[in-house]
Parts: C-alpha cells; structure tokens; sequence
C-alpha cells in the first residue's frame, strides 16, 4: 500500500459512486474532522471544483470559514464505526479525535485521518450566499491522493478488494451499504 497522487483532472472518480465523507479541517492548530453524505465532485476543467454541505452547527465549519481549506477523506467498510463516532458533535464530545489516526501530507496543513481509501484537499472559493442560505461550500481541488491498493491508474479496484477495502455508502439510523461489483457499458468509448 502506498498513498499516491491522483490527477487533478481524475479527482472527480474518487468521489463520483456517492461514498460517504470524513471532512477534515484546521485553523490555529485546532484539528476537527465530521462525517458528510453530501460531497460531490461539480467540475474538472479547467478548474477542478467541489462541493460539500456543512451545516451552521458543525465545529468544523468554523474551521474552514477560517483557514479557507477542507479535506475530504473517502473512508472504508472497515472505518463505518469511525465514521459513526466523527459524525457526533464536538462540543459534545470533546475528545473524540483523541484515538482517531491522523496524519499530515508534505506542504499539506490539514489533518488527514489514515486508512481511508482516498484524501482530496480543496481551498474554498468564497461564495457567502451559498454558504450562508444553503450550507454549500465550493471548494478548488488543489491536490487528491488514493491508496494505491484500492484507487489506481484513475480506476477503483473495487472488483478485486476485500469487503473491508470498499467504500460506504450511509443512509440513516446506523444503516449502511458497501459498494457493490462494477460493470462496464462503454460501447467502444475510449475514457482514460
């Protein structure tokens, strides 16, 4: 396993098959990191775009509203508890990073929370209506990373990865669902 870049102009399939999201931020050495189902990739040229729902009332917010950046960590079947615990409130719960692996990639001062299957970093593209009225930031995807066991080449390995490996996909009231087997209708397209 090893963390690779994953093109800018790729970033969008890390997040295209609707994974749930940790989302991750820090300003003032303060580190926060939240669950998020709304997150999708809006663009990838000529400026590669995001963007993720973050309501008013999450700690984290206020870190993005201040540093001006975000991470978006696509977690596996192995983390759905982890994402259970990141989706509580951190006024209420004051420790809960406390035992939640994170770690730093170089010239990157977001936390990251290891063992996720992918990490896209963005800087916010200010839009004060959309985050006032709507709860929608807009990010510039600056750099997204994948661990090569399960996102290589631009392609997920989802038909070959361990049930533990797959991304999930929340619903509600602890419910969730683990990718399922792909197929391919291409019909002589030629996609990179």
């Amino acid at each position: 396993m090893a963390i690779k870049p994953v093109e800018i102009s790729k970033f969008y399939r890390l997040v295209n098959h609707g994974p749930t999201a940790m989302i991750s931020a820090k300003h003032n050495r303060i580190e926060n990191v939240m669950s998020a189902s709304w997150v999708c990739a809006l663009d990838f040229a000529p400026q590669a775009k995001m963007m993720i729902v973050v309501d008013k009332a999450a700690y984290t917010r206020t870190l993005i509203e201040q540093s001006g950046y975000f991470a978006v960590q696509v977690p596996t079947v192995a983390q759905a508890e982890l994402v259970l615990d990141m989706g509580e409130s951190r006024k209420e719960n004051p420790h809960k990073l406390d035992n939640v692996p994170l770690f730093y990639l170089e010239n990157v001062d977001i936390p990251l929370v290891e063992g996720c299957a992918a990490w896209i970093i963005c800087r916010v593209i200010d839009e004060p209506h959309n985050q006032q009225v709507h709860d929608l930031f807009i990010g510039e995807v600056i750099s997204a990373w994948a661990d090569d066991q399960m996102f290589d080449n631009g392609r997920w390995k989802f038909d070959e990865l361990p049930d533990d490996l797959k991304t999930l996909h929340y619903v509600a009231g602890g419910q969730f669902y683990q990718i399922g087997k792909g197929f391919n209708l291409s019909r002589g397209s030629n996609v990179e």
